[in-house]
C-alpha cells in the first residue's frame, strides 16, 4: 500500500527544509532506514551519509531528507535532496503532518496477554463493514509503526494497532504516531520486567494508554484484572468502559460455555442480552471478544453488527490450536508466547478439554523477565500447582524452577525436567495415548519448543537415537 502522495516541494515546507538538489517529484512511500526503501518515489529520512548509491538505483527517483551537505557531483540526477537541520526532527514533523491529514477512529490495544488476538478480532469485525488499516500480527516496533501509518489512505475508515510494551515510553511512542481515539488494556501480568524493573513500573508503562487518549477518547479495560485495578484512573477525563463478568460492567459476560468450535456466552449490554459464539477456547477468549465488541461499538457499529462476524473469526496459529498427534493424544499447541497470565489461561483450557483424560503439560522458559527470573518461574510453578495436572514436563534450565516449586508446594503429579525436546518426546512416547490431552506452552522464538510441538503433531515422526 502507498501513502497519500505529496510533492517534494510541499514536504520541504512541512519539515522546514530546502531542496538543494534534484526535481520536485511526487512521493508515494516513506522510510527512515535504508532497508525500508523498496519502491520508487520514496522519501528517506536518514542521519547517515550515503556513500554508495548502487543498491538504491532501482528505486530512483528517491527523495532524501538529511542534514548532510552533499556536493552536486556526489549525487545522481534522480536523487532529490531536502536539506534540514536535523533529520529526526524533520521525520517527526512529517509524521505529525501526515497523521493530522486524517480524521478517523484509531483503536490502540495493549496488554500482557491477548493483545494480538483482541487486535485481530477487532480488525476482523470492522473489516466486515469498513476499510481497515491494521498492524500485522504482533509486529509492533517503531520501524513498523511508520510503515503502518503511511498505509492510511484517503479512503481508510478506521485503523487498528497493537502497541508494544517492552519498556516505559513504548505506548507513548505509539500514541505519538497514531493518536488513538479508542484504547484497550486487555490485562496486566508480570512480563517485560527486564525493562520495567518492577511490576509497578510495568503497570505504569501500561497506564501510558491513559495519556495518549484525549478527553474525547474512550478507554476499555478488563474490570476483573487485579493489576489493571491498580491504575489511577482519576487522571483520565475520557470515557471509561468496563468489561467483565459482573453485571455492573458496561459489557458483561454470563453463561460461558465450551462449544464445539470455541466459546459461547451471553453478553449483557444496555439492559439486553445477546448470544455470542467465538472460535478459540478458554475464558480469556471471552474477555478478548468483549473488548473487540466494545471497541467496534465505539467506532460506530451496533452491538449486533459487532457480534455477528465473530463466528467466522479464526484463531491465530499456535494459540491453543487443537491437533490429533502422538499415540492418538489430543495436542493443544500454545507456543505463540508464554507469560504467567497466558500460562494460567492455557492450563484452564487443558483442564476443561481433558475432563477425565490424562492431563499433560509441557512448559518452556518464560523470557523477558530479567532479574525476576526465579520469582516469575516460581509464580508459574504456583499457577501449575493451583490448576493441577497429571504429568508436568519442563523444558529448559530456568523452566525447571517451575517444576521444583510445584513439587515444593505438594503438587500431585509426575514431574520431569529436560533441557531439550527430544528427551521429552522419548518420555511422552511411553506415557501418552488416545486418552491423554497434552498442552505444550512456550515462546514462538524457542526453537526447542517449536520443534517439539511440531513433532508431537506429526504422527509419523521418528526421533533420532543418541
Amino acid at each position: 500500500m502507498s501513502m497519500k502522495p505529496i510533492s517534494a516541494d510541499r514536504l520541504s515546507t512541512i519539515v522546514s527544509g530546502k531542496i538543494t538538489h534534484g526535481p520536485s517529484v511526487n512521493i508515494h512511500y516513506g522510510a527512515y532506514r535504508l532497508k525500508q526503501v523498496k519502491h520508487k518515489n520514496t522519501v528517506l529520512f536518514i542521519e547517515k551519509r550515503i556513500l554508495s548509491w548502487d543498491e538504491l538505483k532501482p528505486f530512483f527517483p528517491l527523495v532524501l531528507v538529511t542534514e548532510w551537505k552533499y556536493s552536486a557531483h556526489e549525487l545522481p540526477s534522480q536523487v532529490t535532496v531536502i536539506e534540514v537541520e536535523e533529520s529526526e526532527e524533520a521525520f517527526w514533523k512529517f509524521t505529525y503532518f501526515y497523521r493530522n491529514q486524517f480524521q478517523l477512529p484509531v483503536v490502540a490495544i495493549t496488554g500482557t496477554a491477548g493483545k494480538t488476538t483482541t487486535k485481530e478480532m477487532t480488525k476482523h469485525i470492522l473489516s466486515s463493514y469498513m476499510k481497515v488499516t491494521a498492524t500485522q500480527l504482533s509486529t509492533n516496533s517503531r520501524t513498523a509503526y511508520f510503515q503502518y501509518l503511511l498505509n492510511i489512505e484517503e479512503d481508510t475508515e478506521v485503523a487498528v494497532i497493537e502497541t508494544a510494551v517492552g519498556a516505559p515510553g513504548d505506548i507513548l511512542n505509539a500514541g505519538s504516531y497514531f493518536k488513538p481515539t479508542v484504547g484497550i488494556i486487555t490485562n496486566i501480568g508480570a512480563h517485560h520486567l527486564n525493562y520495567c524493573k518492577t511490576l509497578e513500573g510495568y503497570i505504569d508503562a501500561k497506564s501510558e494508554m491513559l495519556e495518549i487518549l484525549d478527553d474525547n477518547g474512550t478507554l476499555i479495560i478488563n474490570a476483573d484484572d487485579e493489576n489493571t485495578k491498580k491504575i489511577n484512573f482519576q487522571k483520565f477525563n475520557g470515557k471509561l468502559i468496563k468489561i467483565g463478568r459482573s453485571l455492573s460492567n458496561d459489557y458483561a459476560a454470563s453463561n460461558i460455555q465450551y462449544g464445539e468450535n470455541g466459546m459461547e456466552f451471553l453478553v449483557h449490554y444496555q439492559g439486553q442480552k445477546h448470544h455470542v459464539e467465538v472460535s478459540g477456547y478458554g475464558e480469556h477468549q471471552v474477555y478478548n471478544a468483549l473488548a473487540a465488541i466494545a471497541a467496534s461499538v465505539e467506532v460506530g457499529l451496533s452491538i449486533s453488527q459487532a457480534i455477528a462476524p465473530l463466528r467466522t473469526y479464526r484463531p491465530l496459529n499456535k494459540q491453543l490450536q487443537l491437533f490429533k498427534g502422538l499415540n492418538g493424544a489430543l495436542i493443544i499447541d500454545d507456543t505463540w508466547s508464554i507469560t504467567t497470565t497466558s500460562l494460567e489461561a492455557g492450563l484452564k483450557v487443558l483442564n476443561e478439554l481433558a475432563g477425565r483424560r490424562k492431563r499433560v503439560a509441557i512448559i518452556g522458559t518464560i523470557t523477558d523477565i530479567g532479574s525476576w527470573g526465579v520469582f516469575i518461574h516460581q509464580q508459574a510453578g504456583e499457577i501449575i500447582f493451583n490448576e493441577g495436572v497429571d504429568i508436568l514436563i519442563t523444558v529448559g534450565e530456568h523452566a525447571r524452577i517451575m517444576g521444583d516449586y510445584a513439587l515444593k508446594l505438594g503438587i500431585k503429579a509426575d514431574v520431569y525436567s529436560f533441557n531439550n525436546g527430544i528427551l521429552a518426546y522419548y518420555l511422552l512416547k511411553d506415557l501418552v495415548d488416545q486418552n491423554s490431552v497434552i498442552l505444550i506452552k512456550g515462546d514462538m522464538y524457542s526453537k526447542t519448543m517449536f520443534e517439539l510441538a511440531s513433532n508431537l503433531k506429526n504422527k509419523e515422526w521418528n526421533p533420532p537415537h543418541f
